[in-house]
């Protein structure tokens, strides 16, 4: 069965993720913590489908095959993760793709199911604090654009990376669509976890235990705190331990992944106009999660 890791981008999963693999492997090595959190891996990618399908196998994605791409990989998405369930084990991926039901070919594709899935961890973050991050993640030149791509219904990434296709859809459809997993369902918001560190990793492990055998120490649960923090998880990027940069398609920089942290506060960096128009957009949502 599948433990989803959860997020619209930029709102908390690869921090998340630090976390959880060294709660899950029993591994506080401060030099290991990025190594150790690769063992939780992206889905969809490309080793789930290169075996489906021989297009799938393309180096690149030519302007006439990417439709035919996100067509294959929505229709083998449940196909997949039966393969996957073969080992009758609790496999752990991090996705972006929202939990969506897409028709096609008088049919209906579930990006997962109940049959599949045992539950997910739903790592939700400020809209207004996703945007900046957006811009600096995916090199926006404004506001204005990453707006575009967060109201977006039909927004996807990984077509352009030649990548197995994550459908995003808008940062409302998004959060609303693994809200409504019906088991398992575990919340938890990127600014409680900067706030409380230690009460969040404490409710992570208490609902890791359902999944399993975890033996942890308070020695242990300080070093995760500490492994994990943004200065330290920046220093291990800085000396080249992190691999998982974007790059800017101008001018082929790599771009900082962690970025900011505890300075990305909208209040200072986005422009008022740009909050109404978060705000109005995603009103019923933000309302729900306490941030208006």
């Amino acid at each position: 069965m599948i433990l989803w890791l959860a997020s619209y981008p930029k709102s908390g999963n690869t921090w998340v993720r630090t976390i959880l693999a060294q709660i899950i492997y029993n591994n506080f090595d401060n030099e290991k913590v990025i190594e150790t959190s690769k063992k939780i891996r992206l889905y969809p990618s490309k080793k789930d489908f290169l075996e489906l399908d021989e297009d799938f196998k393309l180096s690149t994605y030519p302007p006439n095959k990417k439709k035919l791409i996100l067509d294959k990989t929505i229709s083998n998405w449940e196909i997949s993760q039966d393969i996957i369930n073969l080992n009758n084990k609790i496999n752990i991926f991090k996705t972006h793709n929202m939990l969506c039901k897409i028709p096609f070919k008088d049919q209906e594709y579930a990006f997962t199911n109940i049959d599949n899935t045992i539950g997910v961890i739903h790592v939700v973050r400020d809209p207004r604090n996703v945007i900046t991050s957006l811009i600096n993640h995916f090199s926006f030149e404004s506001e204005e654009h990453a707006i575009n791509f967060i109201i977006n219904e039909n927004q996807t990434i990984g077509l352009e990376d030649n990548t197995i296709p994550q459908i995003l859809s808008s940062w409302g459809h998004h959060y609303n669509s693994w809200k409504r997993f019906p088991k398992n369902n575990f919340l938890i918001k990127y600014e409680n976890l900067i706030k409380n560190p230690r009460f969040e990793i404490d409710r992570l492990i208490e609902y890791l235990k359902k999944f399993f055998n975890i033996t942890i120490s308070e020695k242990d649960i300080n070093k995760i705190i500490l492994n994990s923090s943004f200065e330290n998880l920046k220093s291990l990027e800085t000396q080249g331990l992190f691999d998982e940069n974007a790059v800017s398609k101008k001018t082929s920089e790599v771009k900082n992944f962690f970025n900011l942290g505890k300075e990305n506060k909208w209040q200072n960096l986005v422009q008022t106009k740009t909050s109404n128009q978060i705000e109005k957009f995603f009103q019923n949502e933000m309302k729900d999660l306490g941030y208006i």
